[in-house]
Parts: structure tokens; sequence; C-alpha cells
């Protein structure tokens, strides 16, 4: 019996071993079917336009103009990257999908023309397939009908590989344009920029015998790598010379019109970079087109036509059908709102290559154990050196195409919340390219500024990352999500198809074993990560008289000055002073407990049996020392805690965001006495409480509106979500406050939305916080970053049936 029980273990041992090879294959499969469809897009968001694939040192491409009436329109009008002095009306994507496409408009009042961009991807091929791109002008109503606009498109190669122009023409192009080229990831492929449709300026200076502007002009030149993202100085620098030739033959006193001097030399050829100039007169429209090798298919503009359509069709029904918005948000024009944030959330997606600077000295004063401390590690600073390292690549979202283009650690939990409903399985690819990011010890660099190009838009003093220095972990905020849609927590079993529309099913839900074997295969550095958070922000508990349940639980910002807490994420909210080595946040200690708490349900779902004891253990201490360390009793809110002149403990209270930390993270007990108060803090007009939105800072406090005024009062809409999301919650849970969240989170549901959509309505733009006497948008313009969690919100349940007035309108 013995022999027959040991043969029958030996062979389940067998199958279980099979049957991991099996997912373990069939996972590598659709890993590689998913990079295929997310290969090409628009992943050069600080662009209006920029493509590439998700290649390091591959091919991209871009989008210039300006208008050309006066000498001084070039100098100062050309667009090219996003900035926020370029005065737009409001730009960004009004519908968007990662995986086929999607439209997006650019409102330039500063030049007279709107530009939309029409990007489709065409699958098809073994190289992520083909993909084009319509570009069209419309002349702005308040504008002259026959505006001349100067247009370029180029195309650029970095690394290994060839690209030129496949057919010379001396003069300029009267039709279309074809580059042929090869590189790695991408074989052989032809880009093809056609003629298109428009009108074109004539004169009659005899320039233009030369140079028809009828046709479209080509320079091809060959630039260093590093320099390639440098696209708008070196298009400059060929229209210098255009200039000074121009002025050399005909003289200052004779020189073209400007649509003719602002024209590059056509000079088509070999290189690494092409730049294709068209001009045009009034409205216009041109394909860029770019066609696979492996497809065995030349595409037209008449295909690229029915691919819009296609990729059009559908787009805002799956929307509705995703975030099914409530009542009163059950209407089209709120709809809309709503199409439009989350469109340019997504599309917001970028890929970015390159070193990254990290001081990597592990000087002694880093560890902030003395006081003073801050003087001592701004010291060490200017003492050691740091290095470049990497390269690195990261697949992320980013929170502002025109100021913050590059991947922020706590911020990408947030936007993947909402991203996570439309297409889980690219939430999980960007998951784990951060995760890619790792190094040995666990750590993360909280800001991703990779490569010259990130660089040039950070100060000096923000580019250098440390390895000690945290920021918070939402990043298992998704994690969370895949293991409640997966049904595992609660008993019910995993559906096996999730379809809306004609939106695909996510992989993972639809082969739970593929779920479990993303989950494996993170799980390691979950965990790693975890317990680099316990070890490098630990709390100093021993060294003070502190009374409380664990000596182990308590938790620290490293990276603190006077002025701010950047690692927490709350930049200049206040907090004890001066700063001590002994102080404790409670904020770190509540993200602490719900990293905790969400690592315990994963180990419990890979039945990580040791792990889950453990863990339980932790959560335990942490939920028991949240109260026992930064409970005042006085107060009646969550505070710091820091180590007074008498060496004692001493709590810290200024009332805001760090006050509902424990309520925003879901560590409350719905029956706890201290969730009643936590509640009257936040329904307080006189504190957190505004028509706009819960201030970051109560409106009591000394410090309200002071300084910066970065967390000092704003409403911020990620700590809104939070709080509005932990409401419902409450709300639908029996207990003596269920009736008090029903209200709060009723109203505040209501003030979120119409914050948003006015000023949105009224700017063109989501912002990075809210005014809250005013409500009106500040600081960084088109936010789509985590300010497009109302998305999300506007999906939340209708428990109150209240009616909202927006602007004019009654809704």
């Amino acid at each position: 019996m013995k022999f027959l029980n040991s043969v029958g273990a030996g062979l389940a041992a067998l199958v279980s071993v099979a049957a991991a090879d099996d997912t373990a294959i069939l996972y590598k499969e659709s890993a590689r079917n998913a990079n295929q469809s997310l290969l090409w897009g628009p992943y050069r968001p600080n662009l209006y336009f920029g493509v590439r694939p998700r290649i390091p040192k591959s091919l991209m491409g871009g989008l210039m103009w300006s208008k050309i009436e006066n000498f001084q329109d070039v100098q100062n009008n050309f667009r090219h990257t996003c900035e926020q002095g370029d005065g737009m009306r409001g730009y960004g994507w009004d519908e968007f999908d990662a995986r086929t496409g999607g439209v997006q408009s650019v409102y330039d009042e500063g030049n007279g023309i709107d530009i939309r961009t029409m990007f489709v991807k065409i699958p098809g091929g073994s190289n992520g397939g083909s993909w084009a791109a319509r570009i069209r002008g419309t002349v702005r109503n308040d504008s002259p009908p026959n505006i001349k606009t100067t247009v370029v498109f180029y195309a650029s190669l970095e690394g290994l590989g060839a690209l030129e122009v496949e057919n010379v023409e001396p003069v300029g192009y009267e039709g279309d344009i074809t580059l042929k080229g090869e590189s790695d990831g991408l074989g052989e492929y032809t880009l093809v920029v056609t003629a298109g449709r428009g009108h074109h300026p004539k004169n009659d200076h005899a320039a233009y015998e030369e140079k028809p502007l009828d046709r479209t002009f080509v320079n091809s030149v060959t630039v260093p790598g590093e320099i390639l993202w440098q696209a708008k100085p070196i298009l400059f620098k060929m229209l210098k010379e255009s200039v000074d030739k121009c002025v050399e033959k005909y003289g200052e006193e004779n020189v073209p019109p400007p649509s003719q001097v602002y024209t590059i030399m056509n000079k088509p050829g070999p290189g690494n970079m092409h730049m294709i100039q068209k001009v045009f007169e009034g409205n216009f429209e041109f394909d860029v087109i770019f066609n696979s090798g492996s497809s065995g298919k030349e595409y037209t503009s008449q295909d690229v036509t029915g691919f819009i359509e296609k990729t059009s069709k559908g787009f805002f029904e799956r929307f509705i059908a995703t975030f099914d918005p409530k009542p009163p948000f059950d209407i089209e024009k709120l709809q809309r709102f709503g199409t439009n944030l989350f469109s340019n959330l997504l599309g917001g997606l970028g890929y970015f290559y390159g070193d990254s600077v990290v001081d990597r000295s592990y000087a002694p004063e880093y560890d902030e154990e003395n006081e003073g401390f801050w003087e001592e590690t701004q010291a060490a600073r200017e003492k050691h050196l740091e290095q470049l390292e990497g390269p690195s690549e990261l697949f992320t979202t980013i929170p502002s195409r025109s100021f913050f283009p590059r991947g922020f650690y706590w911020d990408e939990g947030f936007h993947l919340i909402p991203i996570a409903d439309w297409d889980l399985d690219l939430a999980l690819e960007v998951v784990k390219s951060w995760f890619n990011l790792m190094d040995a010890d666990g750590w993360i660099g909280r800001e991703q500024i990779l490569g010259a190009e990130a660089r040039s838009k950070v100060p000096q003093e923000f580019q250098t990352q440390y390895p000690h220095y945290a920021n918070p972990p939402t990043l298992f905020f998704i994690i969370d999500s895949l293991i409640t849609r997966l049904g595992a927590l609660n008993g019910t079993s995993p559906p096996a198809k999730e379809t809306l529309g004609e939106k695909p099913t996510s992989v993972h839900l639809g082969n739970p074993d593929l779920a479990l074997h993303y989950l494996r295969e993170l799980y390691p550095k979950l965990k790693t990560h975890y317990h680099w958070f316990r070890r490098t922000q630990a709390g100093d508990l021993k060294s003070y008289d502190r009374d409380a349940f664990s000596s182990k639980e308590a938790y620290r910002w490293r990276g603190r000055t006077p002025q701010h807490i950047l690692t927490s994420g709350l930049d200049d909210y206040p907090r004890p002073q001066p700063p001590h080595p002994g102080e404790l946040h409670v904020d770190l200690m509540s993200w602490m407990g719900m990293m905790t708490k969400s690592l315990k349900n994963i180990a419990t779902l890979l039945q990580m049996d040791d792990d889950v004891a453990e863990l339980t253990t932790i959560e335990t201490a942490i939920l028991r020392n949240i109260d026992d360390l930064h409970w005042s009793e006085k107060e009646k809110c969550y505070c710091d805690a820091t180590i007074d002149d008498f060496e004692e403990n001493a709590l810290v209270c200024h009332k805001g965001y760090i006050s509902l930390f424990p309520f925003l993270t879901g560590l409350l007990d719905p029956k706890s006495e201290k969730l009643g108060h936590i509640l009257n803090l936040i329904g307080d007009r006189e504190e957190l409480w505004s028509d706009f939105g819960l201030r970051s800072l109560s409106k009591k406090d000394e410090f309200y509106g002071t300084a910066e005024n970065y967390w000092r009062g704003p409403v911020w809409m990620n700590m809104n979500y939070l709080a509005v999301a932990q409401l419902l919650k409450y709300a639908q849970t029996l207990g003596p406050y269920q009736e008090k969240s029903k209200d709060l989170y009723s109203r505040l549901r209501l003030n979120l939305i119409s914050t948003v959509f006015e000023s949105w309505q009224e700017t063109g733009f989501a912002w990075e916080q809210y005014n809250p006497e005013t409500g009106k948008g500040q600081r960084t313009q088109h936010f789509t970053g985590w300010t497009s969690l109302v998305v999300k919100i506007m999906g939340m349940p209708d428990l109150s049936g209240g009616k909202w007035k927006a602007g004019k309108d009654e809704l």
C-alpha cells in the first residue's frame, strides 16, 4: 500500500509539474500576443503627437507645425512638445484605446488652426503589425480662411538599422514620399507620407520657381543618436540655413514671403533623421502610413479611412458599458466629459528608455539618525557624486503631458484604477514594467527620469534618485483589484469570460491559471519590495519611552526637510517642527497597513501559509499601533508623532488628509468610535469640507493657504477618490455610522464631479488641484492623471437621488 501511495503521489507531482509547464508556455504566448497589440502607440506623450514602439533605440516619429503669416510666427509658435505656455484652448484624446488607436484634437488658438490626429493600429504580421496616422488641420472660426500653415512630420532611427528615402525627387515631391527601413524588432518596413489634400500658397517671387510650395520637401541628415530627440532645434537649424541662403541670394530688401522663406532645403537620401515638410493655405489633410514587411500588404489612404471608422465605432458605447455612469451623471454631456478624461489618461501611456541619475553612496548621513539630520544630508549630497545607471525601460502612464511627462511611482497606482476596468491585462503589464525596475534590495525609484529627453523637463536639483527614498505603494491597489475580480477571497469562482460589447476578454480573467502564474512570478518581487519598506522606513520605538502594542511597527519617511517630505507625496503638508529622528508618520504607517493586508491576500491565494501567518501578525501589530501611537484623544483624529524637548512622545496634529489616512486606506472598523470622529472632521465646513471637495488641510490650521500652498488647502482628486470610496463602503455596511457615511458620500460625490466638470468646461483642461474657495482648477493644466478618477466616481451608485447644477445647466 505504501508503494502504491508513493507511486500515486509521484504521478500527481508529475501531473502538477506538467500542468505548471503548460501554464508557463501559455503565459509566454499570451505575453507575446499582448506585446504585439501594445508594441506601437503614441508613446511619446510629451509631444502633441509622437509615435514609437516599445523597443529601445528604434524608429520614432513626431509632428510639428506653425502658422507662417509673418516672420515672427515661426520663432514663437512652432509646436512640438506640449507646453503650458502655448496658450492652447485645449488638447488631448477625444477617444483612445491602447490596442486599437484613437482620435486627438488640438485646439491651437495661437496658430489659428485646430489639428486632429487620428491614429490606428493595423494588426497582422509578426512584428507588431502596421499603423497609420491621419493629420488634419481645420482653420478656426476666428481665423482667416486662407491662413498659411507649415507642417513637419519627422522620422528618426536610433541604433542599428537603416532608414532612407526610396524615391528621390530633386525639387520636391508632388506625390507620396516613401521611406524604406529595417531595424531590430521591426524587421523590414516602409513609412509613407502621402501627398494629402489641401491648397498651397503661391507667390510671384523668383524663389517660388526654384521651390514650388505645392511640393513636399524632405531633408535627410545624420545626427548623433543621443540628440535625435531634439527634433525642433535640428529643424530650426535647417530653416536657418534656408533663411541665410535666401538673404544671400535675394538680399534683405527682397526676401521671399515667410511661407517661402521658412522651408527646408530639399535634400532627400540616407540618414537617421528625415524632416518632411508641407506648406498649406487653409484646411489640409495627409496620412502617415507604416507598413510592416511582415504583414505582406501595402496599405493606402483608402484603407486608413476604413480603419479609422472601425476604430472609432463603438468606443463611446464601450465606455458607457465599462464605467456605467450612474445618476445624475447618466446623461450624454457628462458621459462625453468622462470619455475625454479617461481617453487622455490612457492616451498618456508612454514608453521610456534611458539612463537615470542615482546616488548610491549610502552615506551614513542618509540614515537621518541625528538631530539636524537634514543639514547633514544636504552636506553629504554636495560631497558625494551621483552616477548614471541603466539604461532602463518603463511602460507607464504620466500625470501631465506638459509638466510631468514621465513615470511617478505613487501616481501610477491611481492611474491604473480606471484603466484596470477598461483593460486589466494592460494595467498588469504596466505594474510588471514598474517592478522590473526594482533593484536587488527591493528599491524602486519614486520618479523615473529616464534619458536626456526626460531630464530636460526636470530641474537638476530634482533629478537624482536615492535608494533609501520611498513613495506611497499604490501599485498594490491594482494587485488587490485582480484578486477581488478573481473572486478568490470571498469564495466565488472566477468568471470564465468578461465581455463588454466588442471588448476583448481579459486573458487573466478568462484563464485564472494565467492570473495565478502572473502572481507567482510577481510575488517574490512584491515581498522583497515590502521588506525594503519595513527595513528602510522603520521608525524608532526603542530609543524613546513610547507605549505601544508592538515594539516594531512604526514608520518614518526618509527625505525630510523642515519644509517638505517629498517622499510622502504630500510635499509641503505641515509636519512636526523641527524635524526629529524620532518622528513617526501616520500616513506611512497606514500605507504599510494597506501593503501588509494586500500582500497577505496574495499569499493566501497562493497558499503561502508561513507568509500568511507572518503577515497576519504584522497586520495586527500595525492596526494596534496606529491607535496606540497616532490617535489623539484630545483632537479626535490621527496625528504624526515626534519627540519633545523632554525626550517624550508628543503628537502633532495638523488636521487634514494626514488625519484621515487610516480611514483612506481602509483600516478602520465600521463600528469604531474613531470612525465617527473622522466623519465629523470630514463633514465640518470649518475644517475639511468644502463645496468643491475635501480640503487637504483644515481651514482652521495656522498653515492653511500659506507658503507654497501645495498641500495646505487645495482639493486633490486622488485623496478625495479614496475618501468617497471609503464612504461608500461604510454607507453600504451595517453599523452606527452608516447613515452619516451615506449622507457624506452622496454630497461629496456630487461636489467632486461638479468641480472637475465645470473647470473643464470653462478652460478645456483637467487640473492638478482645485481651489477650495472657488473650485477653479489650478497649478498644472492638462493633468489627466489621477484627476481622471472622476470616471470611477461617476460610476459609483447614486444613494440619494440628488440633483446637480453645472454652470447654467440643471442636471
